[in-house]
């Protein structure tokens, strides 16, 4: 599963955690959202503005603690 950054605030849409806020439970694709979605934390941008992003998860489909935690 991928993840979509979004370029002015960060908000991630990770495809494996869903946006339950937003009506999209854990699995929803990328490809399920709505073209005419923006972005949930700062309204600013568009679906299409959003950039792939590379997730870091495990075998078993955990992502891995991050440093620090």
């Amino acid at each position: 599963m991928s993840a979509y950054r979004c370029p002015e605030c960060d908000y991630v849409y990770d495809e494996v955690k869903g946006a339950a806020r937003e009506g999209y439970p854990a699995g929803t694709p990328w490809t399920d959202i709505p073209d005419d979605w923006n972005c949930p934390d700062c309204a600013v941008r568009d679906k299409i503005d959003f950039e792939p992003i590379q997730t870091l998860v495990g075998a078993d489909g955990i992502e891995p603690p991050t440093a620090g935690v």
